[in-house]
Order: structure tokens, then sequence, then C-alpha cells
């Protein structure tokens, strides 16, 4: 397998490593690729097989059955439905990085995406790191992304300071870096390592975990503000409600945001003038259904509830309508009625929210 240019030389203050390329790095062969679900997308290996595992797809007309084993592993998995906030992410993000890539003086214009847990951020964010790493593959072949790394995701780990997020950021593509090394070696190292890979994406998830306010936060933002001028890449950011956090008070927050676009993953509204976009949602999604009794529109006859049992929230909407989807397997209904759906226990947030109405019907359509 090809390492990137000058890896092997990162200034780590570590001994060079015994092997040829630095763990994670260069990307596995198609044999020796892992499952997407064996693996964490914050580590090279594992964002890898997620992008280049072929996404989940009801079957075609005319198709075989699938065995049961098949059927609920695919509604464990389901599919991703393009989003509005998807496509304008994708979009920002296209034009950012043609923007960034000849934007060598000044500091290069980054991304935000905010909104409310379960809003589908992390989704968004996912999808897009994908559509780049697979462009990326499309233009320069398998080979060259075996020596290059298009795209990075890493999450801010709870209570960060500079030093654990820099330690993240070199987990991601397995520089050898240990705490006993000083930030300034294990920044030096990623950095080095980052410009050799030809980064051109790098998703920092979880931002509203930092607080400028506090002495580590703040010094973990001006870390993540001098990771952005020392790699040529893009940097797009991801977290609850950020605009409601310290993040965006005070000089640094001022910084951010006058280099960064906000991107809203807000929950889909019942009614959005004439069109019904949540109810659009749940077509989509009972389209993509694999059940042999479900009788299609059932879904979106049952939007409103939909929308009360999960406030407009994607994710708690997909985790409903996937674990109904499994229960009308395991008991062999084939189907999905209200009566399946009531049973479901969700996520805190989405209960918290609901309270079924005392006396209320929820007799099956």
């Amino acid at each position: 397998m090809n390492t990137p240019p000058g890896t092997k030389d990162a200034p780590s203050g570590r001994h060079p490593p015994t092997t040829d390329r630095l763990p994670g790095v260069a990307a596995p062969t198609d044999a020796e690729a892992p499952r997407a679900q064996d693996q964490s997308v914050t580590t090279w290996d594992g964002f890898h097989a997620f992008a280049t595992t072929p996404a989940a797809a009801p079957p075609p007309p005319g198709a075989p059955p699938r065995s049961l084993a098949e059927r609920l592993a695919y509604h464990s998995r389901f599919v991703t439905v393009r989003t509005p906030a998807i496509d304008t992410l994708a979009k920002n993000v296209r034009t950012l990085m043609i923007l960034g890539r000849h934007q060598t003086v000044t500091a290069r214009p980054s991304l935000i995406v905010t909104g409310p847990a379960g809003a589908g951020k992390t989704t968004a964010l996912l999808q897009v790191g994908r559509v780049c790493h697979l462009a990326h593959t499309r233009r320069h072949g398998p080979t060259a992304t075996a020596g290059h790394v298009p795209v990075a995701y890493v999450l801010v780990p709870p209570a960060a300071t500079a030093k654990t997020l820099a330690l993240e950021f070199a987990r991601y593509l397995g520089i050898p870096a240990t705490t006993r090394m000083s930030q300034a070696q294990i920044t030096s190292a990623v950095c080095h390592t980052y410009t050799a890979a030809h980064v051109e994406l790098v998703m920092i998830d979880e931002i509203h975990r930092l607080n400028p306010r506090t002495t580590t936060g703040a010094q973990t933002a001006d870390w993540i503000k001098d990771l952005t001028e020392r790699i040529g890449a893009t940097f797009i950011y991801a977290g609850i409600d950020v605009t409601t956090t310290p993040l965006f008070t005070g000089v640094r927050g001022a910084q951010l945001a006058g280099r960064a676009s906000l991107i809203d993953c807000a929950a889909f509204p019942a009614r959005l003038g004439e069109a019904e976009p949540f109810r659009d949602l749940i077509t989509a999604m009972e389209n993509a259904l694999d059940l042999r009794h479900h009788k299609p529109g059932t879904l979106p006859h049952l939007a409103p509830y939909l929308h009360e049992r999960t406030a407009g929230r994607i994710g708690s909407l997909a985790r409903l309508i996937r674990q109904a989807a499994i229960t009308a397997i395991s008991d062999g209904t084939e189907r999905i009625t209200k009566t399946t759906l009531d049973a479901i226990r969700l996520d805190h947030l989405a209960e918290q929210h609901h309270r079924p109405r005392k006396g209320g019907n929820s007799s099956t359509p």
C-alpha cells in the first residue's frame, strides 16, 4: 500500500514506527476493508469503510425476496433520506472547498451545522463526508486514494482540552502519539501528517462541548483556530444549538462567527406554506420499507400523530420507523400500524415531548 509522502518522518517527538506506514493512514484495499459497522468512523479505516460500503436500499422491483436476517439487517441500517439540510450542506461545502483551494493567505471560510438534538446534524455531516470521499475516488482513482485521506471526522471529547483534542486528531490517522508527549509535539505531527495526506475536508462534531469562557475551553478554541491556519482544508463544525452556547460570545466567538456560515438543521415543520415537508419525509421512509403486508399510505396518513410523537426530529422519526419495522418482522405481522408505533418506547427527549392523551383513540387505521 502507498503511504502519503512524508508520513514516516512526521515530527512526533517519538521514534518512527517500524511499519511501512502509520496505522490507519493508507486506505485498506477492498479485500482488507472491514465492514462499516465493525469500526468507528472516528478512525480513517472506519470512515473509509463507511464511505465505500454501499448505502442501504430497498429491493428493486422484481427482485427475489430477502431472507428474514437480511430484512432485519436492512431495517437496522435503513436508508438515509436526502433532506434539504443535506442538500444545502453539500452545496455549501462544495463551494467552500473550491474557494479554499485557491485561498492561501487569509483564513479559509468554514461552516457550522447547528440544530436541536436528534435533528440529523451528524447524519448530514457524514453523508457529505461520504460524497466528498467518493468524489475524490472518482477523480483520482483507488490507487491515489491509498495515498490520500480526503476526509477527516473527529469528535470533541467531553471536557476537551487542546491536548486531548489534538490526540483525537492523531488517533484518526493512527499517528503514534501518547499523553507523555507535549501538545506542541502532537500538534506538529498532526499538521505534518494531515498536510502530507492531502486532507481536504475536516469535520469536527460535538463542537458545543467547547466553552471558550473557561481557560481550557479558550485554549482549545485557539488550538482549533491555529489548526485551520496550518492545515489546508475546509473545516465544518456541528453541534447542538451552537448559537445559544458561549461559542459565539467574546473575541473568540466573534472570530468564529466572522469566518463561519451557519446551516440550521431544524426540526421538520408539519407545514411550510402549501408544502408538507414532514409528510414528504414519512412517505420517503415508507417507500423504503421491506415489509410483506404493509399497506402503502398508512404512515403518511399518521403524519400528525408522528409529528407530535417525534417533535419533527428526523432522528427520532427514523428510530421509530426502524424499530416498528423490526417489530413487524419479528412478530410476523409484516406491517406497521398505529398500535405498533404506540408500543415503542422512543428516546427520552421524544417521550418527554409526547404525552398520550387519556382516552385517546389508538385504534389501528
